[in-house]
């Protein structure tokens, strides 16, 4: 995992890139409103964005109206964005521009007075302070969605926000006091992750609760406090920063969240398991490398930007597209004690396919290397695999009775 965190971590020349998308945005704005500000949010402003991900700005000003339409056409005049991606979601519940830089192929997400997207972003770095495996946790669960499709919220995804709260909540409500360390197992830590949220966690019942050091909370006690016609969304995740919120609200596509993780748990916990040195592919394939994958498509979008805005730096390890070099450190005496370790009658699912390279490395830039759909035997776990599991030894974090599925 560390190996990864640093692969996948941005790179200074990724930053200056998209700095200079900012600007440009950020100059065609203060040609028509000058007393506009302008702020980043979101991953690239907390520093846990992935080579692919968006960039999120928000614009404050004075206008009786917002002035998506004005700025999108303003954005296509000056030749900004790609002329075919520039969006105006107008009846969103936040309204946004969407496009894609026509220089870089970054994708930005602009809004108009939003300031909890600010607020949360310095939340992020609070989190990120306190609890130093954070970063580590959170980019290997973005990349796990991402191959699957499973990261955008307007599809029914888990957004970053509500994956970052879930992490938070994971390590609030860890039964191992030294699960915040920087020491702690992090290996481990992701194991149990998608433990407690692709088993255990009854999404039917519970919700999550970030202040106040963390809990769960009863979804009949939140239908008390909300208006006649609206309830719980099946993910309920109370926003920190604004009481009534429902974080989770539009992620109506956690159920098949909650089978890619079951399947990412059964497929690691077998990789560390006594059997796996049986495995026909264990000495040629990581642990980590059996969920998630390095496309080529990615790796030459990398290196483009580094051509373009700076050399790769000398100190910086190197990693094989294929996900085979990523190593996931961890002890099977730790997975013992926490009841990870499955019966040795469970099939082992197949990794996650390849991406097929791309073709053309010279055109710059390469075609955006979005999100990778995996084969669906990727996010779908067998039916061993049932999230109705029942263990007699306890699980690695806190059970609130009648929140989480008992073991």
């Amino acid at each position: 995992m560390v190996n990864f965190y640093e692969y996948m971590s941005p790179r200074p020349e990724e930053e200056r890139m998209r700095l200079e998308v900012v600007d440009r945005i950020q100059r065609v704005i203060r040609e028509l409103w000058p007393s506009a500000d302008v702020q980043v949010f979101g991953s690239f402003s907390t520093g846990l964005y992935l080579p692919t991900s968006d960039i999120d700005l928000v614009v404050f000003g004075n206008w009786e109206t917002l002035p998506l339409w004005t700025l999108e056409e303003a954005l296509r005049k000056r030749n900004v964005a790609d002329e075919n991606s520039i969006k105006v979601l107008d009846k969103a519940t936040v309204p946004i521009i969407k496009l894609t830089d026509s220089h870089t192929e970054v994708k930005v997400d602009i809004s108009f007075n939003v300031h909890s997207g600010v607020k949360a972003a310095n939340l992020i770095k609070d989190f990120k302070k306190k609890f130093p495996v954070l970063p580590y946790l959170v980019l290997v669960l973005k990349q796990f969605l991402l191959q699957r499709e499973l990261n955008e919220v307007f599809t029914g995804g888990i957004g970053s926000y509500s994956l970052f709260l879930m992490a938070v909540s994971f390590l609030q409500l860890h039964y191992r006091e030294d699960a915040s360390s920087p020491n702690s197992n992090m290996g481990v830590l992701l194991i149990e992750f998608f433990e407690l949220y692709g088993r255990h966690f009854n999404y039917l019942k519970t919700g999550i609760r970030i202040k106040d050091g963390g809990s769960y909370v009863a979804k009949d006690e939140v239908l008390k406090g909300m208006l006649d016609g609206y309830r719980p969304s099946m993910l309920y995740i109370e926003d920190p920063l604004q009481p009534g919120n429902d974080v989770g609200r539009s992620s109506y596509g956690a159920m098949q969240v909650k089978q890619a993780f079951d399947y990412a748990y059964v497929v690691l916990s077998h990789a560390v398991s006594p059997i796996a040195k049986y495995y026909p592919n264990n000495k040629t394939e990581s642990i980590l490398g059996r969920i998630i994958r390095v496309t080529q498509e990615v790796a030459e979008y990398r290196d483009w930007i580094s051509d373009r805005w700076g050399g790769q730096s000398q100190s910086e390890p190197a990693l094989n597209c294929n996900g085979n070099d990523v190593t996931i450190l961890v002890e099977p005496r730790e997975l013992d004690e926490c009841n990870n370790n499955l019966s040795d009658d469970i099939v082992v699912l197949p990794p996650v396919p390849r991406s097929k390279a791309s073709s053309n490395s010279s055109s710059p830039p390469p075609s955006s290397p979005s999100s990778q759909s995996s084969s669906p035997s990727s996010s779908s776990p067998s039916s061993t695999a049932s999230s109705d599991a029942v263990s007699d030894k306890p699980a690695c974090y806190k059970l609130a009775k009648g929140f989480v599925k008992p073991l």
